[in-house]
């Protein structure tokens, strides 16, 4: 297994699983959710070669559509889907969340893309895979398990200052009914505050979400969704810490800051287990 760095007070948040050579996270606390497989990728086992090798899951950065295609193949085998249940949108940090349906399956993976301008996907319907990449901004989970419903949000500094997470329990509420007091929700892996440095007017926006140091503004975006969640209503023992970040660990993660701009994604899967007896089109977690 690789070395991982891990934030300080945030120890083993996500526990490492390997797999017929495919390295990905999960969250020990969403795995013992019945029903429900949560997944979240390294850049380790996958078929990408150059600045994308070898996991990667982006088909905009010049690598070849059948190893990216091959990549979902691979982590759906380990996971339990197959690409053709997986539901991608082309993530412009916004803050525009859409309910997906099994006849968006394949959007983005298998197929063209049925959603543009989205950065948060939701669902009730077993069986939908939905998927939403990074390579340094916050990827956010949550589920319902009382309505049994889930979302998947992508949140760089831009869509965590217009509150995304908020904005994902809203909808949460408005379609299915969610009551912020019964989720449980995750912040992933992305970059941290020794990381991070940003422009003033940028920090300025998260007062007291950053330090300043040394003449450097430093931004930590998990600290920020985690008030931001807080704040929406969702209990701060209901909410979940990767304690992992991308650019301290660029060996096993993405990281576009690292990388500077040459690199592959990561990918976040959140998935409802299809109910018992029917069976998904990839292995099984």
């Amino acid at each position: 297994m690789q070395k991982i760095r891990w934030r300080r007070g945030q120890e083993n948040g996500m526990r490492l699983h390997e797999q017929d050579g495919v390295l990905w996270f999960s969250f020990p606390g969403l795995d013992r959710e019945e029903g429900l497989v949560n997944a979240f990728s390294t850049r380790i086992g996958g078929a990408s070669t150059g600045d994308c090798a070898t996991m990667n899951f982006s088909y905009s950065l010049g690598d070849k559509p059948e190893h990216v295609l091959e990549n979902y193949r691979r982590m759906g085998k380990v996971c339990g889907f197959a690409p053709e249940d997986c539901v991608s949108s082309d993530q412009t940090h916004t803050v525009n969340v859409r309910r997906v349906t099994r006849e968006d399956c394949g959007s983005g993976v298998t197929g063209p893309k049925r959603f543009f301008d989205t950065d948060g996907l939701l669902t009730d319907e077993p069986g939908i895979v939905l998927a939403t990449s990074y390579a340094d901004c916050v990827p956010l989970y949550f589920y319902d398990p009382v309505r049994r419903a889930i979302a998947l949000s992508h949140s760089g500094w831009r869509g965590t200052a217009a509150g995304m997470g908020r904005v994902t329990v809203e909808a949460m509420a408005e379609m299915f009914g969610t009551r912020p007091g019964d989720l449980l929700a995750a912040i992933g892996p992305s970059i941290c505050q020794d990381c991070y440095e940003v422009s003033r007017d940028v920090a300025e926006q998260f007062d007291p979400a950053f330090s300043y140091e040394n003449g450097k503004f430093q931004l930590d975006l998990t600290a920020a969704n985690l008030r931001i969640l807080m704040d929406a209503g969702i209990p701060k023992e209901r909410i979940l810490l990767s304690g992992l970040c991308t650019c301290c660990n660029p060996d096993l993660l993405w990281s576009h800051r690292a990388t500077k701009g040459r690199r592959g994604t990561l990918e976040a899967f959140l998935m409802l287990k299809p109910e018992s007896g029917k069976k998904m089109r990839g292995g099984s977690l």
